[in-house]
């Protein structure tokens, strides 16, 4: 690329002169354009959906879509789509669903589903009085978001409870409106932040008129009303069980017994090591983000509240555990989980809409145990692999052809690379030597 020229109101170009401007930053603006045009979708209206997703969009990025078959949830059978670039995920969790499809599946239960949201104030008043009056205060608030909740509150959904909470201790002066939210099928981010912005008035107004206070503490500053992506009363378990000898033969150098304890340990480790734990609860997220980007949800409020939960004891542990009784083994994972199944990109991105027919068109909810299933089915995998034969075996072979690529293999030397290292293990100089030892002979 050239030095970078600076652009006022970038923005308010058109598509054309966004992608010429920025291909004008490069070397050869002519082939820079016509390399990211190259991506652009053949459907003139498709291609203007996919651009009015979001802003200042000159191209598309492509991730591939995969499916991870044969999948047993709760005693519905089904194959799963998965949008990630990491190799081996998809193949991972196919592994992993055909090896518990033989041992009753996947099982999942619904722990809650509450999400949160937040109106923070400050207000130099008598919280004593504002207490007193509480009961006034929060039925004007849910008068003041009747409109917006008419149609949520049809479906099951709505304002559960709103509390008023003092955080003076933390911060002078300063106050929170916090409410519990059942959104049903939908996210509901907007839903819940247009009633927190309604809350937010209907409070300055309430504290203005309210007889309560005097004219000294009628002024509320709203610093800001958005709802909370840590949702732990929005959360989902899910689980595999199995007796020890049906994993036999896991590892030649390993009974069942103790593959599992083996396994457990490897478990036990992410709970006391924050370093273990960070890519312990990683490979959990390898399979939730790739469905939750599949069916158009938000991975990154889902990451950020898993996380969060993982930290919830004061130290960051595995968000998986492990019950050796009885002769059984159950792994099981638990964490939170909003996610829509209307509404939002769920509703308007077309590969989503295709995801959730796949799916059979889940409520939120089924939506919740399929997403945990995977994320379960991606760390056994995982975990299995490490206390066995090490992860580099496998995800180096699903890399092999990365690698190829990278190298510009054709399909004769793709072909001879994939038998030559059938058995070998692989490595980008042990493949860039065969390729060229293939190249120089």
């Amino acid at each position: 690329m050239k030095s970078r020229e600076f652009i006022e109101g970038y923005s308010k170009l058109s598509k054309e002169d966004k992608l010429q401007f920025i291909a004008n930053q490069s070397v050869d603006p002519e082939a820079f354009a016509a390399e990211l045009m190259s991506f652009h979708h053949e459907d003139p209206e498709r291609q203007k959906l996919f651009e009015e997703i979001s802003e200042n969009t000159i191209s598309n990025f492509f991730l591939p879509f995969g499916v991870a078959p044969n999948f047993l949830i709760d005693g519905n059978f089904m194959h799963i789509p998965m949008v990630i670039e990491e190799s081996s995920v998809v193949a991972a969790a196919s592994k992993s669903a055909k090896f518990w499809l033989e041992r009753g599946g996947f099982h999942t239960e619904i722990v809650s589903t509450v999400k949160i949201g937040q109106v923070h104030f400050s207000w130099k008043g008598d919280f004593e009085k504002l207490k007193g009056v509480f009961d006034e205060l929060k039925k004007e608030l849910l008068k003041s978001t009747e409109a917006i909740t008419a149609n949520m509150r049809n479906r099951g959904g709505g304002i559960l409870d709103i509390e008023l909470i003092d955080m003076c201790e933390h911060i002078p002066d300063y106050y929170q409106l916090k409410a519990r939210f059942e959104t049903i099928d939908s996210m509901g981010a907007n839903f819940i932040n247009s009633c927190l912005e309604e809350f937010g008035n209907a409070l300055k107004t309430f504290i203005r008129i309210h007889p309560a206070f005097d004219s000294e503490s009628k002024d509320v500053e709203i610093i800001m009303a958005i709802l909370s992506n840590y949702t732990p009363g929005c959360r989902v378990r899910a689980w595999v069980e199995t007796t020890f000898d049906k994993l036999d033969g896991i590892d030649e150098n390993l009974s069942g017994k103790q593959f599992a304890e083996k396994f457990a340990k490897a478990v036990k480790i992410a709970d006391v090591d924050v370093y273990r734990a960070v890519t312990h609860n990683k490979g959990i997220f390898n399979g939730i983000d790739a469905v939750v980007l599949a069916t158009g949800n938000d991975f990154r409020a889902i990451e950020a509240a898993g996380h969060a939960f993982a930290a919830r004891h004061g130290k960051y542990q595995s968000l998986s555990s492990v019950s050796l009784q009885d002769g059984k083994f159950k792994f099981m994972i638990e964490l939170p989980m909003a996610v829509g199944t209307v509404g939002g990109l769920t509703s308007l991105h077309p590969l989503a809409k295709i995801s959730l027919r796949m799916l059979g068109k889940p409520n939120a909810k089924d939506l919740m145990r399929i997403i945990a299933s995977a994320g379960l089915a991606n760390h056994f995998s995982a975990i299995k692999s490490l206390v066995t034969k090490g992860i580099q075996q496998g995800h180096m072979k699903m890399h092999l052809l990365n690698i190829l690529n990278q190298m510009n293999a054709n399909e004769r030397e793709k072909k001879l690379a994939k038998k030559y290292f059938a058995n070998k293990k692989v490595a980008y100089k042990s493949v860039k030597d065969f390729i060229d030892s293939l190249r120089n002979s």
